[in-house]
């Protein structure tokens, strides 16, 4: 159900279709200048992004997508089966989600992967993610709750009222002869958050690295799924399991699992 939700989700980058080489069949251009006017309008995200064709690709080719996905924005390949998505600001609010926790499974993917890596090469010693929570650390459980619980409540209600209030929480310094970028729910940008400018500049790389991200964010919430399970049903690390599929598929692979031992 939550994958169901997390596809119909949108970035709220104005897009316009013009000739070029970033699809097969159009190429996704935002539409960003000191004339497009940020609010609710169609689909819920932004009046200022302009619906693609009915030919641009979907998740079953030959389907015709529910009128509030009409492609205006990365991620979007028409699926809503259960209509989840039609209220606009059910809309809106699914879409922050779905970035939120893609962006949180990616990291969490890193997280289990890279120690275990580094397990294997000797730099770190008994090294298990799943049961990473219940070890010592340098403070005892409470303190390390407590002091989580505030940093995260910060951070967490500074992002609510974002999206209550789009650029109400800017931080972005005043610079002469430096535009700051405009208020973009979910992608503060500027200088603290892109501070390489990959975010600025020509609308058609934006576009692209918005709609990489919320795929690789997707991948990433299955394969954090795919970790739990094979944590639970083999006790082994996803790099360990790999290992072995990789020296014997044919015995240790996804149905061993379920197999009498």
């Amino acid at each position: 159900m939550a994958l169901a939700v997390s596809s119909t989700a949108l970035s709220n980058l104005p897009i316009r279709e013009i000739p070029g080489k970033l699809y097969p069949s159009q190429l996704k251009k935002c539409m960003v200048g000191s004339n497009s006017k940020v609010s609710a309008g169609k689909g819920g995200i932004s009046s200022v992004c302009e619906p693609l064709p009915p030919d641009r690709p979907l998740w079953f080719p030959g389907s015709t997508p529910p009128q509030w996905l009409d492609g205006s924005l990365p991620g979007d390949f028409g699926f809503d089966p259960l209509g989840l998505g039609s209220d606009p600001e059910t809309l809106r609010w699914f879409a922050q989600a779905e970035l939120m926790h893609s962006r949180w499974a990616m990291l969490a993917v890193a997280g289990i992967l890279i120690p275990e890596w580094l397990e294997s090469i000797g730099l770190m010693e008994n090294f298990n993610w799943y049961d990473a929570g219940s070890r010592e650390y340098f403070a005892d459980p409470t303190t390390l709750f407590v002091v989580q619980l505030a940093l995260m409540g910060w951070v967490e209600g500074r992002r609510w009222a974002d999206y209550v209030n789009p650029g109400c929480v800017d931080i972005e310094p005043k610079l002469p002869n430096r535009k700051n970028p405009k208020p973009d729910v979910g992608y503060p940008g500027g200088l603290w958050f892109d501070f390489m400018m990959w975010g600025r500049g020509s609308p058609e790389p934006v576009m692209v690295l918005r709609t990489k991200e919320i795929k690789n964010g997707r991948l990433a919430m299955l394969a954090f799924v795919g970790l739990c399970f094979q944590a639970v049903y083999t006790g082994e690390g996803p790099l360990e399991n790999l290992s072995r599929h990789v020296a014997d598929p044919g015995h240790c692979n996804i149905f061993s699992a379920f197999s009498p031992h």
